[in-house]
């Protein structure tokens, strides 16, 4: 027991460099599974809107929505999965990217 505690203690102490990335990963991960979602909805309710409005529309959502939510939320996750301690950080992670690939697979 004390061998898989100290796995996950050094595994955490080693994933906490990559905090940052990982919530991008995270991050991101969610936007490409549910980005298509929203992309729909979007289209669907300006359907009845010019051309050139529809288009900055989707320019607006796609670079500043979607770039914005990836830069505002990335350090607040990395901050909430910093908070974590050593034992919890790294079953945590495993678990988050187990349940985004259930969501992908039940996305497609």
């Amino acid at each position: 027991m004390n061998i898989i505690s100290n796995l996950i203690i050094n595994l955490s102490h080693w994933m906490r460099g990559y905090l940052s990335e990982i919530a991008l990963a995270i991050l991101a991960t969610l936007l490409v599974i549910y980005g298509s979602s929203l992309n729909r909805a979007i289209k669907r309710n300006i359907s009845q809107m010019n051309f050139l409005l529809r288009t900055a529309i989707f320019m607006l959502v796609c670079a500043l929505g979607y770039g914005a939510t990836l830069i505002l939320l990335n350090p607040l996750l990395a901050g909430v999965l910093g908070q974590l301690n050593n034992q919890t950080l790294a079953p945590v992670l495993i678990l988050i990217f187990v349940f985004i690939g259930f969501l992908t697979d039940r996305n497609n």
